[in-house]
C-alpha cells in the first residue's frame, strides 16, 4: 500500500476532516519564512540602529509584531518544533542531525514523514495546496523527504546528503548522496552561488551567476502568482544568513536611491533578507492576494555570532511578525510567544481541527492576534541537547542555570541575575519553574561506548 496514502487516510480520521467540497471560497492563504541564523535584534523594528530593515519595518507597520518569541537555539531542532507544534520530548529531536539526544537512522523517530503531523498535512487535508522552498535541515531520501511531510512539491538546496549519487555538485562542496555514509562524512554543496537545487526529484540545472536565495524567491512568487482554485500555502524556509555569504548581488543602498551596495557583512544580508520579503510581499501585491493571506516571518534560532547553539535568552529569542486579514496594523504584542504556537494558529485560522491522536504543544496566538478571549501563554520553553530553559514574563531560567529577574525588559537589556539571591519571591519562582520543568522532561541520558 501506497504510505501517503495510508498516512492521509488516518490523518483524516485523526482531524476529523468534513467533506472538502465544503471548503469555504475565501479560506485564507499562508506564507510561512523562516530566516537561518537571525535574532530579533537585528531588525530596525526591533531596535537595531546599524541595520536598516525596511521592508520587515513595513510588516511590522501592517500586522502585529511580538516584542518576546522563543525558538530553539538551534536549526533542526526548531524546524520540527515549528511544523508540529511539538516539544522535543515528544518527537525526540533534542538537537541537531546525528549528533547526541537526536534520532538514530532507522528509528521510528527519524521518519518525520511518518511519525508526525506537520502543519502542511494538516492543510492538504483542508483542500490547500502546499509548497516548500529553500532549506530542509531534517533527515528523508530525496525520493520522499518533502512529500511525506504533506508538501505537493519543492524547490529545495540539497544541503550535503540529499543529491543523487549521478547529481553531484561542485562549487564551495562536492556531495554524492550515499545512504550508507554518516551524513557529517562528506561536503556541503552550495546554497548561495550555483547553487545545488532539486526540484520535485529532479536536478535543477545552475549556473555560476545564479544565487541561490534570488532563485528560491523567485520560486516563491511565482508560486503565489499561479492561478489555483484553492487556498495555498507556501512555507519559505531561507538559507540566509547562514554565517553569512561573503559576497552579495548588489544590495539597494537605503542612503542612495537607485545604486546599490556590494559586499558580505552580517548588516548586509540581513538586508538582502529585507529585500527579498519585500519581494514577497510584492508578489502578494500583484496577485491580488494580500488581503487574504497570512505572511508569518521569523527565524530559526539566534545569530550565528552571538548565540546560535547556547541554551540562552540569545540563542533562541526570534523575530515574530504577523500581517494578515483581522490583525490591527502596527500592533506590539508583550505576549509571549513561541514557533510552536505556529501550527495551531494556522489550524485556528484556517478552521482545521488539530489531531485528536497526539499532543500539540503550541497554543494558538489566534486570541492574542484577532484580540480576543483565549489561553495566553503564561511562560516560554526552549531547549538544546540536554539543556533546557524557561521563561516567563519577568523570570529567565537560562540552560546553565542562570536566573534572571527580567522586569517589563524583552530586549536582553537590565536584567538583573538573581541566580544567588535568597528573596521570598525569588525563590517562588524558582520553585515554580522547577515545577513546570518536571512536566518538559529533557532526553535520557547518552550511553557511553565502553
Amino acid at each position: 500500500m501506497d504510505f501517503r496514502f495510508l498516512k492521509y487516510a488516518l490523518c483524516g480520521l485523526a482531524l476529523l476532516i468534513c467533506d472538502l467540497g465544503s471548503l469555504p471560497a475565501a479560506s485564507p492563504n499562508f506564507v510561512v519564512i523562516m530566516t537561518d541564523d537571525l535574532g530579533a535584534s537585528q531588525l530596525s523594528c526591533y531596535g537595531s540602529q546599524e541595520i536598516k530593515t525596511p521592508q520587515l519595518d513595513q510588516l511590522a507597520s501592517q500586522g502585529m509584531r511580538f516584542r518576546t518569541c522563543y525558538a530553539t537555539p538551534n536549526c533542526s531542532v526548531t524546524r520540527m518544533m515549528l511544523m508540529t507544534g511539538r516539544y522535543g520530548f515528544r518527537t525526540g529531536w533534542y538537537n541537531f542531525l546525528e549528533r547526541e539526544y537526536s534520532p538514530r537512522p532507522g528509528s521510528p523517530q527519524f521518519d518525520i514523514g511518518r511519525a508526525e503531523i506537520t502543519f502542511a498535512d494538516l492543510l492538504k487535508q483542508q483542500g490547500y495546496a502546499t509548497a516548500i522552498a529553500g532549506k530542509w535541515q531534517l533527515p528523508g531520501t530525496p525520493e520522499n523527504r518533502i512529500f511525506d511531510c504533506g508538501f505537493d512539491e519543492y524547490f529545495m538546496w540539497m544541503w550535503k546528503h540529499q543529491l543523487p549519487q549521478s547529481s553531484a555538485k561542485t562549487g564551495q562542496g562536492t556531495s554524492a548522496y550515499d545512504p550508507q555514509q554518516s551524513l557529517h562524512s562528506f561536503q556541503k554543496t552550495n546554497r548561495y552561488w550555483d547553487p545545488a537545487v532539486m526540484s520535485n526529484r529532479k536536478r535543477i540545472p545552475t549556473k555560476p551567476a545564479d544565487f541561490g536565495p534570488d532563485l528560491f524567491t523567485d520560486y516563491v512568487c511565482d508560486y503565489i502568482s499561479k492561478e489555483r482554485q484553492q487556498p495555498f500555502l507556501i512555507y519559505y524556509s531561507m538559507v540566509m544568513i547562514h554565517k553569512h555569504n561573503k559576497t552579495l548581488p548588489g544590495v539597494p543602498d537605503l542612503n542612495h536611491p537607485g545604486q546599490q551596495t556590494t559586499g558580505g557583512s552580517v548588516k548586509l544580508n540581513v538586508e538582502y533578507v529585507d529585500h527579498l520579503v519585500g519581494r514577497i510581499s510584492q508578489a502578494l501585491d500583484r496577485a491580488g492576494l494580500a488581503d487574504n493571506t497570512y505572511l508569518i516571518f521569523t527565524g530559526d534560532n539566534g545569530p550565528a555570532q552571538d548565540g546560535k547553539g547556547d541554551v540562552v535568552e540569545k540563542g533562541a529569542r526570534v523575530p515574530l511578525i504577523i500581517r494578515g486579514p483581522g490583525i490591527k496594523a502596527g500592533a506590539v504584542s508583550d505576549e509571549l510567544a513561541s514557533l510552536a504556537d505556529i501550527f495551531p494558529t494556522i489550524a485556528e485560522i484556517a478552521d482545521a481541527p488539530l489531531p485528536k491522536d497526539r499532543q500539540i504543544d503550541g497554543i494558538s496566538l489566534a486570541p492574542v492576534l484577532f484580540d480576543k478571549p483565549g489561553a495566553r501563554r503564561e511562560w516560554l520553553f526552549s531547549y538544546l541537547a540536554d539543556q533546557r530553559m524557561l521563561r516567563s514574563k519577568r523570570w529567565l531560567l537560562e540552560g546553565d542555570g542562570q536566573f534572571y529577574d527580567c522586569g517589563d525588559h524583552r530586549d536582553g537589556t537590565h536584567y538583573k541575575n538573581v541566580t544567588d539571591s535568597t528573596q521570598p519571591e525569588v525563590r517562588a519562582a524558582r520553585e515554580k519553574f522547577e515545577q513546570i520543568l518536571k512536566r518538559l522532561p529533557g532526553p535520557a541520558p547518552v550511553k557511553k561506548d565502553s
